[in-house]
C-alpha cells in the first residue's frame, strides 16, 4: 500500500530544507511513502531548494505557473497522487509528522474511509493563539450544524482519505476554502469518518503563517455554499464506487 502526502509550498524557504529533511526521512512502517510537492509559484528560494534537495523518497514535484492558492495546490496534488491513501501535509512544523502513522492506521486497517487529525481531542492541553482558536471553534460549530457531522476540528490540515473517495470529488476552492468544502462534500456520502488526536504547534505571521481574518470570513461563505448550494451530482464523478453513495437519496 502507498500513502501519498500532498504538500503545498509557498514562500517557505526559511525552514524548507529542514522540513524536507524530516518529511523525507519519515518512516511509515509497512507502507510506501510518496511525496507530492506543489510549489504555488513561490517568490523566495523555495523552488531552487526543492529542485536541489537530495530526496530518498518517491517524490513528484510540480511548479504552478502562477500563484493560485493552497486549495488549487491541493487539487493538483490530489490529481497527481498515486497512493491508495492521500493526505494533506503543510510545509511547516505546526503539525507533528510523528502523528501520521496513527492517522493512517484506521485507513490501512479498513476501519475508516476518511480520518481527520484533531487539535482539540488530545488529553494534553495545548496552547493555541486566541484569535485563531476562537475562529476555528466558531467555524467548526457552524460546519457541524450545516453538514450534520460532529467534528471537533473541521479546519485541521491533517485530513487523510482513501484515494477512491477524494479523487472522485470535484474540488473547487483555490485558497483556504478547501477545508469547509471537502468536509461538506464528504458529509453527503456513506463514509466511515473518524477523528484522532494530534499535536499542534502554532506559528505566528512573522514565522510565515498565511491565513488571515479574511479567510475566516470567506470560510463562512464556503460553509453555506458547499452545504446548501451544491448538489452531489455537481461534484461527484461517475467513477466514485457505488458503495459510497447512500441509497434512495433523491439529491443524487
Amino acid at each position: 500500500m502507498k500513502v501519498s502526502l500532498v504538500i503545498p509550498v509557498y514562500n517557505e524557504a526559511a525552514h524548507l530544507t529542514e522540513f524536507l529533511r524530516q518529511i523525507d526521512s519519515l518512516i511509515l512502517e509497512g507502507v510506501e511513502k510518496e511525496l507530492v510537492i506543489i510549489d504555488d509559484c513561490s517568490k523566495d528560494e523555495s523552488r531552487s531548494i526543492l529542485q536541489s534537495f537530495p530526496f530518498s523518497s518517491t517524490v513528484q514535484l510540480h511548479f504552478q505557473e502562477r500563484n493560485e492558492g493552497k486549495g488549487a495546490a491541493i487539487r493538483k496534488g490530489v490529481e497527481l497522487a498515486t497512493g491508495e491513501i492521500i493526505g494533506i501535509q503543510d510545509a511547516d512544523f505546526e503539525y507533528s509528522m510523528d502523528d501520521i502513522p496513527g492517522i493512517i492506521s484506521p485507513l490501512i486497517a479498513g476501519k475508516a474511509d476518511v480520518v481527520f487529525g484533531s487539535r482539540f481531542k488530545g488529553t494534553v492541553v495545548q496552547v493555541h493563539r486566541t484569535f485563531h482558536y476562537l475562529v476555528n471553534r466558531i467555524l467548526t460549530t457552524l460546519s457541524n450544524l450545516c453538514s450534520g457531522l460532529y467534528l471537533t476540528d473541521m479546519e485541521t490540515c491533517y485530513k487523510f482519505f482513501r484515494a477512491e473517495v477524494i479523487k472522485n470529488i470535484k474540488l473547487e476552492s483555490n485558497r483556504f476554502g478547501f477545508e469547509p468544502e471537502v468536509t461538506a462534500k464528504i458529509a453527503r456520502l456513506k463514509l466511515k469518518i473518524i477523528e484522532v488526536p494530534i499535536w499542534y504547534f502554532p506559528r505566528n505571521y512573522l514565522e510565515g503563517k498565511k491565513i488571515t481574518w479574511r479567510d475566516g470570513v470567506a470560510a463562512l461563505g464556503h460553509i453555506i455554499t458547499f452545504n446548501f448550494l451544491r448538489k452531489p451530482h455537481d461534484y461527484l464523478l461517475p467513477t466514485l464506487p457505488k458503495h459510497f453513495i447512500p441509497q434512495g437519496r433523491q439529491w443524487l
